[in-house]
């Protein structure tokens, strides 16, 4: 009888140790992890819109680009 509240003590204070030093910190890393993950992706995200942005400012674009007809190129005669 008293091996049984022993033993049934032992299991109580395993399931404890389990829960309360295994369970819940692998859940809080977990869920702090993903969170650093889905920052890490957003500020992925917002720098390539900034590039893309930049880029679209910067460059000029193929209409502009267009040349009249008669228009002179300088060109150098090579040797």
């Amino acid at each position: 009888m008293l091996g049984r509240y022993l033993l049934y003590a032992f299991l109580i204070y395993l399931a404890y140790r389990v829960v309360f030093h295994l369970i819940i910190p692998l859940y809080k890393t977990t869920k702090q992890v993903k969170k650093q993950f889905r920052e890490m992706n957003k500020n992925m995200q917002d720098h390539i819109h900034q590039q893309q942005s930049y880029q679209q400012t910067t460059t000029p674009q193929p209409e502009n680009r267009k040349q009249q007809a008669g228009d002179y190129i300088d060109f150098e005669e090579v040797k």
